[in-house]
């Protein structure tokens, strides 16, 4: 039994007012007549109103083979209610769904809209039907699709960004938006975000900031372990270095599986990523390569043939690539996101 702290008899999907007891016609519905992005919709609105008490969801896949996890149907209420009331979310609030609900964030979209009774408009992950002239009080997109839609944001008034770090070029290009812009923290085993830092305007942060019910500590590998009662029975622990900078902050670091050893210096990849955000315009990722002296170097992997001459400046000694690699195409993951160690086998590194 799911225990709702706000019931909204009735909820608006696409311009159309639904009563709740029409649910599972909405999900039968977009099964049988929907496009690829509303027949995932259906499947989760249909699961959702089953009589199991979760939900099975798979992972990224972005650190490895995607595993289905069992998320709680409560916690994901919980978590719902958490977005809401940090991010001050109404009754009648207008939201956007642009997040494929074949993953946990464009699930949550949905619940957040089912719980909080936000008007919800639902659109092809692709943006092509994006309306830069309807207003929305709330929405989510990944950093490639903010990158789409940039300059049509005007009446968006809330943006949270997860998926993948927003690199220093999308943060220069958010920074005088009118839009409050906020990147993420989460992963599927934390139902989405558990903590949030203002990438833009007058109160720019440089910390990730939890949302209320959320607890930090770090393991011996200065990893970040997360207790958050509302969503989950058990402490999470990540793989993710974090430097904790007040009990309610953090600094994200990288990932401890990426780190390379060169020469006896630990680097984090993520690390060299951000100083290089701004002064390469393709995709890219920074990796490892055996070597003799050092017994790893660090390398650049450079998506596409566009052979120009990359800055170093700002790097340390051991952070500048030591080879630069390209490829036409870089393996994705099921939530396109880069595959680093797929990509990395093509290049047979």
């Amino acid at each position: 039994m799911i225990h709702y702290s706000k019931v909204h008899n009735k909820f608006k999907l696409n311009g159309v007012h639904y009563d709740f007891s029409f649910l599972n016609l909405v999900g039968i519905c977009y099964i049988k007549e929907g496009r690829d992005y509303e027949i995932e919709l259906g499947k989760f609105i249909l699961n959702w109103i089953d009589d199991k008490d979760y939900v099975e969801v798979f992972t990224s896949g972005s650190t490895g083979k995607p595993k289905k996890v069992k998320l709680k149907k409560q916690s994901m209420v919980n978590s719902a209610l958490a977005t809401g009331n940090h991010f001050g979310l109404q009754p009648g609030n207008k939201a956007l769904l642009a997040l494929p609900s074949s993953f946990i964030a464009g699930k949550m979209m949905f619940i957040r809209a089912l719980i909080l009774g936000l008007e919800l408009d639902v659109i092809h992950p692709n943006l092509e039907e994006f309306k830069p002239f309807k207003k929305y009080d709330f929405a989510a997109l990944v950093p490639f699709q903010l990158n789409k839609v940039i300059d049509k944001l005007v009446n968006v008034s809330k943006l949270i960004v997860g998926g993948a770090e927003v690199n220093l070029d999308l943060k220069d290009k958010v920074k005088d938006l009118s839009t409050e812009v906020y990147e993420t923290y989460g992963m599927t085993e934390t139902i989405t975000h558990i903590a949030v830092k203002r990438i833009n305007g007058s109160i720019l942060q440089t910390d990730f900031n939890i949302i209320r019910g959320v607890e930090l500590s770090v393991d011996e590998r200065s990893c970040l372990k997360i207790q958050a009662p509302h969503i989950s029975d058990s402490e999470i622990i990540t793989n993710d270095i974090v430097e904790l900078t007040s009990e309610n902050s953090f600094n994200l670091i990288g990932r401890y599986d990426n780190i390379i050893n060169t020469g006896g210096i630990k680097i984090s990849p993520e690390k060299v990523e951000f100083k290089l955000g701004n002064k390469i315009q393709d995709r890219f990722f920074i990796a490892s390569k055996k070597d003799e002296t050092l017994g790893n170097k660090v390398v650049l992997v450079i998506e596409g043939d566009n052979k120009k001459e990359v800055s170093f400046e700002g790097l340390e000694k051991y952070e500048v690539p030591k080879n630069i690699y390209y490829i036409d195409k870089f393996v994705e993951t099921s939530s396109s996101k880069i595959n680093r160690k797929e990509t990395l086998q093509l290049l047979n590194l």
